[in-house]
């Protein structure tokens, strides 16, 4: 019988960087934190660096619980500006967008608190955080537009929809 085992592809280079084509429009930028005998400090968004063109229009924070999925959800009037500040999480994105170079592509992206950053998720991406931590995972959200309470742009599926070709795994480990 011949050896089943199959060689594990490569995930970063040399240098230790993720190697992911991302969906069009996505973008993630490391952060830096600061340690000093007092705590730590770590700048979650600057104008300056002209990573989104929009200003901060709106600010929350949100929380997933240890083992749980927030999504499928995508936007039609704003960008998501999201921020990971403590936890490890599994976000997945689904580019719903016809005429964009990576249509119906998926990502798999994984944040941590270890490595903070903060992440673009355009108009039209579905997207879902999975919470693969002990703890509670916590995030901070800079959309483009604020928050309409009477019209909210939210859209979402169930996590089981034949809409998007993914499924969630359970199990842990191989």
């Amino acid at each position: 019988m011949m050896n089943p085992a199959k060689q594990d592809r490569q995930t970063t280079t040399p240098a230790g960087e993720p190697m992911i084509d991302l969906i069009d429009g996505v973008r993630i930028r490391s952060a830096n934190t600061l340690t000093d005998e007092r705590g730590t400090l770590c700048e979650i968004f600057n104008p300056a660096w002209e990573f989104h063109p929009s200003p901060l229009a709106y600010v929350y924070q949100f929380t997933i619980r240890p083992g749980k999925i927030k999504g499928w959800h995508s936007h039609r009037l704003h960008d998501d500006r999201i921020f990971i500040s403590c936890g490890q999480v599994k976000v997945v994105l689904y580019d719903d967008r016809p005429n964009s170079p990576t249509y119906r592509r998926i990502n798999e992206i994984y944040r941590t608190e270890y490595d903070r950053t903060l992440m673009i998720i355009p108009a039209f991406v579905f997207h879902a955080h999975q919470n693969i931590g002990s703890g509670d995972a916590l995030f901070i959200s800079m959309p483009s537009k604020a928050y309409n309470h009477t019209s909210p742009d939210v859209y979402r599926l169930p996590l089981d929809t034949a809409y998007i070709p993914y499924r969630f795994e359970t199990k842990a480990g191989w």
